[in-house]
């Protein structure tokens, strides 16, 4: 129970200061939806960031940050600081000669890059140039927040999670200001200001490296570049990363193929679906990186003093503190979807047609939050075990299902047809990754998982009806929204506490606890 409270803990911090990036992540949409709304120009924008954010979570949040969090925290436990600052070196090293080159080649083939992933742009060619050169002006991006991610898993084997969570809000705010005010300086001289938010990009990711190293110089880590592609520990991260940039980057992959379907459902589907899956990434980034960030080093110093049995209580318990979170998080999003989409976004070219459609998509996206929550739970521990191939065979599950889904169901329902096929694929990646974790460690405590899906169950059932009383008898949207977001977590958290475990209101008693309410 301890280790728990400490992870809950620890990822508490970290749902503090992600909720922050968030929020200013969420300030930025709307800057972005209010002066392109969903047109050519946001179109453009949305397909050339995906593809160095594709890149981002296979090299960086989640390949290569993974794998770095696995080996450095070993050998933090077993060789000591000294002894792990000096691979460090050596693997920064070795990863910032591979950056610079994956990014020289992004940035060589961006046409080609383009012409894959947004074929139908051709038809457009002035959309398909200027996809191409935001692609270009974004690929530095994947190098700096790269180089964060590594900084980050470092500060996180010091059990120091806060402030490299809370260096991608500088991340949203850098991009908030340059994008903002290069606005106005290119809108007087003729120039697409879509730019300028593709340079806030950037230079967003150049800063969250700034903000860090201080962070970890402070505890004695000096940068000093010596490459050794011959490193045994470089060679355990390789070993562990290839399985890795298949497996824990689904919803990554599933987006990349979804922007290849979704170029072809008509101007602004792109836009719509960009737009309801950041609302969306607000509890998926706040619970499951949280979660998840606490959880792998604490997994591996556990894994690494073969203590098995306290390991497996620990991801038991971590399941259900990932469901309490993520259930009422679908809930909510599911139910307030429209007047939330509304008061966030219809403004300047956002009309109330663009509300629709970004509501429609955000409904679907949100049946698959829980699973996802479960998945960024079971990931941690195949890595700490070692078998990082298990979540690759589980993300090759989810992206079948994902295509399958929208084959099927693209021409009927259009960019819907897209986000059916993600939230399928979390469901069946999720279900997939728990039957594995059951069969490498054993049995989890039946009883208490049980006891744990009954009490969400009638916490839910408690939020769903506060949430229809208020939708009866309040009309204004952003009364609505308060008073549900209130009355409703009241209502879960109450129903939770009265009839348990401590796990289903843990994280909510340390989100009090941590603002000393």
């Amino acid at each position: 129970m301890k280790k728990i409270e400490s992870i809950t803990q620890s990822a508490t911090s970290v749902t503090i200061a992600v909720f922050i990036s968030r929020i200013l992540g969420l300030i930025r949409e709307q800057v972005l939806a209010y002066f392109f709304g969903a047109g050519k120009s946001m179109d453009a924008f949305v397909v050339g960031y995906r593809i160095p954010n594709l890149l981002r979570d296979l090299f960086a949040e989640g390949a290569l940050g993974s794998a770095f969090i696995k080996v450095f925290s070993s050998n933090l436990e077993k060789e000591g600081k000294e002894r792990s600052f000096k691979i460090a070196q050596i693997l920064i090293s070795n990863f910032l000669i591979i950056l610079i080159v994956v990014v020289s080649l992004g940035i060589i083939f961006a046409n080609s890059i383009v012409s894959l992933i947004a074929p139908e742009f051709k038809k457009d060619l002035y959309k398909f140039t200027l996809t191409t050169r935001l692609t270009q002006i974004m690929m530095p991006f994947l190098l700096f927040i790269s180089l964060a991610s590594i900084l980050a898993g470092m500060l996180n084997s010091f059990r120091i999670f806060f402030l490299p969570a809370v260096s991608s809000g500088l991340f949203n705010l850098v991009s908030i200001i340059v994008g903002v005010t290069g606005y106005y300086l290119l809108i007087k001289i003729s120039i697409d200001p879509i730019y300028a938010m593709a340079v806030g990009v950037t230079l967003g990711g150049l800063f969250q490296v700034i903000f860090q190293y201080p962070v970890i110089k402070k505890r004695g880590f000096f940068f000093v570049f010596s490459p050794d592609f011959k490193n045994e520990h470089f060679k355990e991260v390789l070993r562990l990363i290839f399985p890795i940039i298949f497996g824990l980057s689904v919803v990554q992959i599933n987006i990349f193929i979804n922007t290849f379907f979704a170029t072809s459902c008509g101007e602004g589907a792109v836009s719509w679906y960009s737009y309801a899956f950041r609302i969306m990434y607000v509890p998926l980034g706040l619970f499951g990186v949280g979660l998840s960030q606490a959880l792998l080093p604490e997994l591996s110093r556990q894994i690494a003093r073969r203590d098995f049995v306290v390991a497996k209580d620990t991801f038991s318990r971590a399941l259900v503190v990932s469901l309490s979170l993520s259930v009422p998080s679908a809930i909510g999003l599911f139910v307030l979807s429209n007047p939330l989409i509304g008061i966030l976004f219809e403004r300047g070219k956002f009309t109330i047609y663009d509300t629709l459609k970004t509501a429609g998509i955000l409904e679907i996206l949100s049946l698959g939050l829980p699973f996802y929550g479960l998945s960024k739970i079971a990931v941690p521990l195949f890595y700490s075990l070692g078998k990082t191939i298990i979540p690759a065979f589980g993300s090759l599950i989810a992206v079948i299902t994902n295509v399958v889904i929208i084959l099927l169901t693209i021409k009927k329902l259009g960019i819907n047809g897209v986000a059916l096929g993600t939230s399928v694929s979390l469901v069946f990646q999720a279900m997939f990754l728990l039957v594995m974790a059951v069969y490498k460690i054993g049995t989890l405590n039946f009883k208490f998982i049980v006891r744990s899906i009954l009490t969400l169950i009638f916490a839910s059932l408690g939020l769903l009806a506060v949430l229809k009383i208020v939708s009866m008898f309040v009309a204004f949207r952003v009364l609505k929204i308060f008073l549900s977001i209130f009355l409703g977590a009241i209502t879960f958290i109450g129903i939770c506490r009265v009839l348990g475990p401590e796990e289903t209101y843990m994280f909510f008693s340390k989100f009090l606890k941590f603002f000393k309410l």
